[in-house]
This record gives structure tokens, sequence and C-alpha cells, in this order.
């Protein structure tokens, strides 16, 4: 009878998964419906009837699953899990392995909707400061880059040819009124740009009197009134023309004398009524 007793330890159990196994196996029942009753993986009951208890996650587990196997085979699950503590001891827990996060996973990657939009908006911006910078399209009324300059030359008088030069200007207040909106550009003779906007009715503008053979271009030379120490010049041109022409005060008297007609215009903004034809 002890050599019986010796080749079947089940016989009389002394573990939990001893009794476990052989309350199952009283009830004919296969390992997989318990399984199946309980939900949890066969590798754990397997592991369970075996104390195999280092392979499961930690005591905590190993109580659950006891418990649960327990009460599908109508087992005192209360006095089955004393003793199973009993039985684990102070075992140190096997920590829980960390969770494992999928990189790839779709949630965390932006949807292809807004890629597409984001580089749409890159795009357009660029476009935006290319043609802000690049070109003239948003300064409202700028002339194009093919400018015909107007130079300032004095009409000779073949019937006068021995007529004395008249004594150049060497200074005089240039001051440019707006008679309407129109855009204007001033630089000096190194090309620095002194003023550039669209000019509102009756702005002005005064030309620094240092300034180095100042030039001023603009496409509505006829809304453009031009004064030289407060008295009206012959305009810069008439219509829609892109002109670039200088405005110092001696190539303004210099227009003024050399015999081209002046062209009516509104007194000055600022200048008396009596003043507004007068010419130097």
């Amino acid at each position: 009878m002890e050599g019986e007793n010796a080749d079947n330890p089940t016989l009389f159990p002394a573990t939990v998964g001893e009794k476990l196994r052989a309350a199952r196996e009283a009830q004919k029942l296969e390992l997989s419906e318990i399984a199946s009753r309980t939900r949890i993986p066969l590798r754990h009951l397997e592991a369970i009837e075996q104390s195999n208890f280092s392979s499961l996650p930690s005591s905590t587990y190993a109580l659950g699953f006891a418990k649960a196997y327990a009460r599908a085979i109508g087992a005192d699950e209360v006095e089955l899990a004393r003793e199973l503590r009993l039985e684990i001891g102070e075992r140190p827990e096997r920590p829980a392995p960390p969770p494992a996060y999928d990189f790839n996973e779709r949630s965390r990657t932006p949807p292809s909707g807004i890629v597409i939009v984001g580089v749409i908006v890159a795009v357009l911006v660029l476009i935006g400061v290319g043609l802000w910078y690049g070109t003239d399209l948003f300064r409202g009324g700028a002339p194009d880059e093919n400018v015909i300059p107007i130079e300032n030359t004095i009409a000779a008088d073949p019937g006068n040819a021995t007529a004395p030069a008249p004594a150049p200007v060497t200074g005089g207040q240039v001051t440019l009124v707006a008679t309407d909106s129109a855009w204007i550009r001033v630089t000096d003779a190194s090309g620095k740009r002194l003023f550039e906007k669209e000019m509102a009715p009756n702005e002005r503008y005064d030309v620094p009197a240092d300034a180095d053979r100042p030039r001023v271009r603009t496409a509505r030379p006829d809304r453009i009134q031009v004064l030289l120490n407060g008295s009206n010049v012959p305009p810069l041109g008439t219509g829609v023309t892109t002109v670039e022409v200088e405005v110092s005060a001696a190539a303004l008297q210099a227009r003024g004398q050399s015999g081209a007609p002046a062209t009516p215009s509104a007194a000055p903004v600022d200048a008396p009524a009596g003043n507004a034809a007068a010419t130097l």
C-alpha cells in the first residue's frame, strides 16, 4: 500500500494544486473545461495544479485563479485561499511587466488630412511672401519695370544760340503734392530709397534739401503736383505713363526755363490761390 501511495502523489493531496486537481478528476472534468468556465488561460491552470507559482505574474493572480478554479468545481474557495497563502508564504512578487506600446499605432499618427492641409497652408504662405517681396502686386498702382526714363533737357533756341545759360539753382525746397491717389517712389543718385507709398489725395512730401539728385518714379504723373519753394513748376507728365525724372531744385528750374508749356493745375494745398499758376 505504501508503494502505491508513493507512485501516486495525488492520492493524498498535500498542496492546493493537488487538491484542485483531485477534485476535478473526481468529477471527470478536463482542465480545458475549467479554463472555459473560468476564462483563465490553460497554462495558468496547469501552473496552479503543479504549484508552479513562479510562472504567474504575482501571488495575487495565483490566489484569484485558485479561487475561481475552486468555484468552478464547487470546492471551498475560502479555505483553499487560506491554505494557498500559507503555501506561498513570503515569496516576493514578480513585478508585472511594463505595458508594451505600439509606436506604429495609427491613433498616434496624425491623420493624413491634417498633414495635407498643413502642407497646403505652408505652400500658400511661401507664395504670398514671394509675391510681396518679389513683385509690386500688393503695392497698389505700382508701375511695372518697363520704365521710360525722361531726362531733363533744355530745348535749344536756334534764334538765340549764344544766350547765356541761367545760373544754376543751388538750393530750394521741392514738394510733391498728390491731387489724387498715386503711388510714388523717391530715390537719390545712389539708388537709396527715400520715400515710397500710395499717397492719398492732398498728401504731400517734402524732398530732403540735401538729397543727391533725387528722382521720382510714378505711374500717374498727372496726379502729382510739383512745387519749388511753394510755386508750381511744369508737371512730371500727363496721362497714365510710368516716368522716372529728377526732381532736384536745379533740375526743376531748368524744366521751368526750357520753354515747355506748364499744364495748369490746382493751387497747392498750403499755398495761396494767387500762386496756383506761378512758375519759376
